[in-house]
C-alpha cells in the first residue's frame, strides 16, 4: 500500500467531485465543506451500510429521525449549558486563537513565535445559539443540537412504547449535528457541521458491562465488514482523568489516518445518566417496567457513536492506493468495498461509432435499475479503466464488435485487473455475486 497524505486526499477529493471548499467563490469557509457528485453518493452508501447493518439486520433496534431544533431545557438537563466548554486563549501578537489544554502556553506562539503573548484562558461554549420567533431575547434562545443523542433519549418511551419493544433495545439516529469549534482542522475531520450515526442501546443496569463488551465487539467488526484494513484500527480505552461526566466506561474505536491516530467512533456506557436527568427536569417517569419480574427500574445506556463524514475521510484515507505495474505505469485505484464505492458499474463503447455506443447507452440504462452507473466514451478504453480506477468503481463494462454479434460484453474488475467475457443476460448477477463475495485483500 502507498503511503497516503492529507494533501493528496484533498486533491483527489477536489479533482474527483469528492468534497469541495464551501462558498469557494467566496474565498471558502474554513470549517465547512460540500459533497460532490461522488462524495454524496459516498456518504450516502456509508450511511446505508451503517443502517443496514445496526437497524435492518436486528430485531431489537428501531430508527429515528429527531429535530434538530429542540427545547432549550434539553441542553440543560443533558448538562451541555453548564459542561460543554472548551478552554481559549488568544495570542495579544498575531489574534491566533487555540485551545489552552492543545498547547504549551509557556512556550512561544506556533503560529508567530511571540513569547508571553497568550491572555489568561477563558471558557467557551461549544453550542451554536439562535432565536425561535420573531423578537431576539433570553426567552427565544434554542440551540443547535451539539449532538444526536438527546433526541433519543426525550423519544424513549415514544418508541418504546409504539414499537411495542422491551429491554434491551436500541434506537438508532443519523443526522446534522454543530458545534461552534475553536479550531477546525484536518479536511473534514473536525467542522462546525458534520453528521451523526449514533445508537442508544437500552439495558438492565446489571448487564452494563456484558452489552458494552458485545457492541465494542460489534462496532470493530463493522469496519472490519466494510473492507477497512485490520492494522489501520485500534481501540482506546478511556483512563480515570478521561471519561466524559457521565460515562462509567468508554472505548474509542481508532484509525490511523494520514496526520495520526485518530478517533473514529466511541462506545460509552452512559449508566442512567441521560435518562434520570431528563426525567429530573422534565418531571415525567422515564422509568421502565418489566411486566415479566415486576421490577422498576431507569435503564443504563450503551452508545455507540461515530461520524458519518469522518468515516468518510477514513474510508477515502483507507481506500488510496498507488501501484505500479508490469509496463511500468502508475495507476491510482481506490479500493472501496463494492457496497460504499460512488460507482458500482462502469459501462464502455469501445468505439463510438456502428452502434457500439448506442448499445453501450441502453445497457448503462438497464443497469441503472440495479446498480449506481456511470457512462464514459470518451478517450482511450485504457485511460477510461484508470479514470475508473481513480474514483473507485469497481466493476467496468465494455461493449465491443463481438457484442453485436454474441450479446457477450468484457466484465473488469478493478482490484485485480482480470477481464472476463460474459453474456449481457449474466451481467447483474454476476456483479451481485462479486460484490456478495467481495473481499479486499489483507482483511
Amino acid at each position: 500500500m502507498a503511503q497516503v497524505t492529507l494533501d493528496t486526499i484533498v486533491s483527489l477529493c477536489k479533482r474527483r467531485g469528492f468534497v469541495f471548499q464551501s462558498s469557494e467563490v467566496y474565498g471558502g469557509l474554513s470549517s465547512a465543506w460540500d459533497y460532490g457528485p461522488l462524495g454524496v453518493e459516498l456518504k450516502n452508501n456509508i450511511e446505508r451500510f451503517w443502517w443496514n447493518e445496526m437497524v435492518r439486520k436486528r430485531r431489537n433496534i428501531v430508527g429515528l429521525d429527531a429535530a434538530i431544533l429542540m427545547h432549550p431545557k434539553v441542553w440543560e438537563a443533558s448538562g451541555h449549558v453548564e459542561n460543554f466548554h472548551d478552554p481559549l486563549v488568544d495570542c495579544k501578537e498575531c489574534k491566533a486563537r487555540f485551545r489552552a489544554d492543545q498547547i504549551d502556553l509557556s512556550a512561544p506562539c506556533p503560529e508567530c513565535g511571540a513569547k508571553d503573548s497568550f491572555t489568561e484562558p477563558r471558557q467557551f461554549n461549544l453550542m451554536f445559539k439562535t432565536h425561535l420567533g420573531p423578537v431576539e431575547d433570553e426567552s427565544t434562545v434554542v440551540y443547535l443540537r451539539p449532538e444526536t443523542a438527546q433526541g433519543i433519549y426525550v423519544n424513549y418511551k415514544n418508541c418504546l412504547q409504539s414499537s411495542r419493544l422491551k429491554v434491551p433495545f436500541g434506537i438508532a439516529q443519523v443526522g446534522k449535528a454543530f458545534r461552534n469549534e475553536i479550531v477546525t482542522k484536518n479536511f473534514i475531520f473536525r467542522t462546525c457541521e458534520f453528521e451523526q450515526m449514533e445508537m442508544q442501546f437500552f439495558v438492565h443496569p446489571s448487564e452494563d458491562k456484558k452489552w458494552f463488551d458485545y457492541w465494542k465487539a460489534e462496532r470493530m467488526e463493522y469496519y472490519r465488514k466494510m473492507g477497512v484494513r485490520p492494522e489501520k484500527l485500534r481501540f482506546h480505552q478511556h483512563g480515570p482523568d478521561e471519561l466524559a461526566h457521565y460515562a462509567k466506561e468508554a472505548v474509542d474505536i481508532q484509525y490511523e489516518f494520514p496526520f495520526g491516530w485518530r478517533e473514529l467512533e466511541g462506545v460509552h456506557n452512559r449508566t442512567d445518566y441521560d435518562l434520570s436527568r431528563h426525567s429530573q427536569f422534565s418531571g415525567k417517569d422515564l422509568s421502565y417496567f418489566d411486566d415479566e419480574t415486576r421490577e422498576r427500574y431507569i435503564p443504563y445506556i450503551i452508545e455507540t457513536s461515530a461520524g458519518l463524514t469522518r468515516s468518510v475521510l477514513m474510508v477515502l484515507s483507507d481506500a488510496y492506493d498507488e501501484e505500479e505495474l508490469e509496463n511500468g505505469e502508475k495507476r491510482t485505484v481506490l479500493r472501496f468495498h463494492p457496497l460504499i464505492a460512488p460507482i458500482t458499474v462502469a459501462v464502455f463503447p469501445l468505439m463510438r461509432r456502428d452502434g457500439l455506443d448506442t448499445y453501450a447507452q441502453n445497457l448503462e440504462e438497464e443497469l441503472r435499475d440495479h446498480f449506481n452507473t456511470f457512462y464514459d466514451e470518451s478517450g482511450a478504453i485504457g485511460r477510461r479503466y484508470r479514470r475508473q480506477d481513480e474514483v473507485g468503481t469497481p466493476y467496468c463494462i465494455t461493449v465491443d464488435y463481438q457484442t453485436l454479434k454474441d450479446d457477450t460484453v468484457t466484465l473488469r474488475y478493478r482490484d485485480s485487473m482480470e477481464q472476463v467475457r460474459i453474456h449481457r443476460n449474466e451481467i447483474v448477477s454476476a456483479v451481485q455475486q462479486a460484490i456478495r463475495e467481495y473481499r479486499r485483500v489483507g482483511t
